[in-house]
């Protein structure tokens, strides 16, 4: 995985379960994954040291990925959307049987049987 597509990934964790953080590690996350500040920036701007950041910011990945591990809402949410494109292939593929069959499988897991 290269960079751009773990910050990706990150970006799409913290999007599922950024408010599990406090509110310094989001602010922490947000000024250095979505305004794009340095970790100098993020320190001057929070009076603390540049380790602490880095620090900071470590934590919060690895927290983020635990919390997938332990919840996988984002894997369920990929899942689901990637069963609603092949229904909407079956249904243009006008094949009702299939369709009706993959309906009831989502059904099912959306209700954890």
């Amino acid at each position: 995985m290269d960079e751009l597509e773990k910050n990706e990934t990150i970006g799409d964790l913290y999007a599922y379960y950024g408010k599990l953080l406090t509110k310094s590690q989001q602010n922490y996350f947000e000024d250095y994954y979505y305004n794009d500040l340095s970790l100098s920036e993020i320190a001057a701007n929070h009076q603390v040291s540049r380790q602490a950041v880095y620090d900071n910011l470590r934590r919060c990945r690895k927290l983020l990925f635990n919390y997938e591990e332990k919840l996988q809402m984002q894997k369920e949410y990929n899942e689901i959307e990637q069963a609603l494109a092949s229904l909407s292939e079956i249904v243009k593929q006008k094949k009702q049987a299939q369709a009706l069959s993959l309906i009831n499988d989502l059904l099912a897991k959306m209700r954890g049987e």
